[in-house]
């Protein structure tokens, strides 16, 4: 297996020349999709934002090519947007959807779809009885060190997966989104709901999950949980464990995901996480007891690369007619382990999923 040649990279479909339309224009869309979305080719056509000022941003960042409207309706009028990428609070999201459905064009959603899982498969329902392809931007599937593992597990390089563990402890700048303050829900609803979306992409759904949620002793106004473990347990038999401390503020920065099997382990970095928002590229390293261990070259970082791949399968999805990789309906699977993951918490206990989902 020549594992230095390994092909991680986001798949992009025959037709790129979409034209997108930018409903949200804040930080992560200047620094995440703008970027990403120029490295592949990608067509950004118009903007819209509350403030006007962060619309006319991307204007300036697709080199005046991006119309800046002043309404959402506006927006969705213009026949040149065939994909609106939405990127706004959650709770805003359910009407922005109904909306961007009823002009009848495809969407990337952001995460959490929504914070109230009736309302996240309405939102589901409302592209599909308009049939337009919908996807959610979990973009952590296609960060370099998760893409390259994925097609490693594939490809039997760590035989039967037994072990997965990710993780992770920083230092997080919470001024950058002061809005999480307040927010009664933290850590897993808008940050480990990442590593459990990996988690699923690459096992698949676990049969119990349980987990563990705290707080820091000097986090001040910040309401939620800010450091938790969740353990999921699959019918396979593999045990995966997400760990997260965002109050790491002497010790050194880590993030690191271990992938363990009957016949080797990948090991590696998620580079994003040092020294946020900068990073450095992911690493991954695969060892194979008694082996020289083989370093996979990676020269790519969560973000803004891996923004490229839900937008690139979403395209790739209309233009074939088949689904997005991150399709929202298949997401509401990664949902339900969130809400699993808070109902453990709270009632202290186990849950199993099978009876969870019959219920939701």
């Amino acid at each position: 297996m020549d594992i230095q040649s390994l092909d991680w990279r986001p798949r992009i479909g025959a037709k790129t020349d979409y034209g997108i339309g930018c409903i949200g224009c804040g930080g992560i869309v200047q620094y995440g999709h703008m970027p990403a979305y120029r490295k592949a080719g990608f067509r950004v056509v118009a903007a819209y934002d509350l403030k006007r000022e962060a619309a006319e941003a991307v204007h300036a960042l697709t080199g005046g090519s991006a119309t800046v409207y002043d309404s959402l309706d506006a927006l969705l009028a213009d026949p040149a947007v065939d994909i609106v990428d939405i990127a706004v609070m959650p709770w805003a999201q359910h009407e922005i959807v109904r909306k961007v459905a009823a002009a009848g064009k495809h969407m990337l959603c952001q995460k959490p779809l929504s914070l109230d899982f009736d309302q996240a498969v309405d939102i589901v329902n409302l592209a599909r009885d308009a049939g337009v392809k919908q996807a959610v931007n979990h973009q952590m599937r296609w960060d370099s060190g998760i893409a390259a593992a994925k097609l490693l597990i594939e490809q039997g390089a760590i035989g039967t997966p037994t072990d997965a563990q990710i993780q992770v402890g920083s230092a997080t700048p919470w001024h950058m989104w002061p809005w999480l303050a307040s927010a009664p829900r933290l850590e897993v609803q808008y940050h480990s709901i990442h590593y459990i979306d990996a988690m699923r992409f690459l096992f698949g759904m676990p049969e119990w999950l349980t987990s563990r949620h705290a707080k820091y002793a000097g986090q001040g106004n910040v309401k939620a949980e800010t450091k938790t473990i969740t353990i999921m347990d699959y019918a396979s038999g593999v045990q995966s464990m997400i760990a997260v401390n965002h109050y790491n503020m002497h010790g050194e920065t880590y993030a690191v995901f271990r992938f363990y099997g009957t016949e080797g382990a990948i090991e590696g970095t998620i580079g994003l996480m040092y020294n946020y928002p900068s990073g450095r590229p992911d690493t991954l390293v695969y060892r194979q007891q008694g082996k020289d261990p083989i370093e996979l070259p990676l020269d790519e970082m969560w973000i803004p690369d891996a923004l490229v791949g839900p937008m690139a399968g979403l395209m790739s999805a209309i233009e074939t007619g088949g689904l997005p990789p991150t399709d929202s309906a298949d997401n509401l699977n990664t949902l339900r382990l969130v809400e699993a993951a808070y109902l453990s918490a709270s009632e202290h206990r186990s849950v199993a999923l099978a009876g969870f989902l019959e219920r939701r």
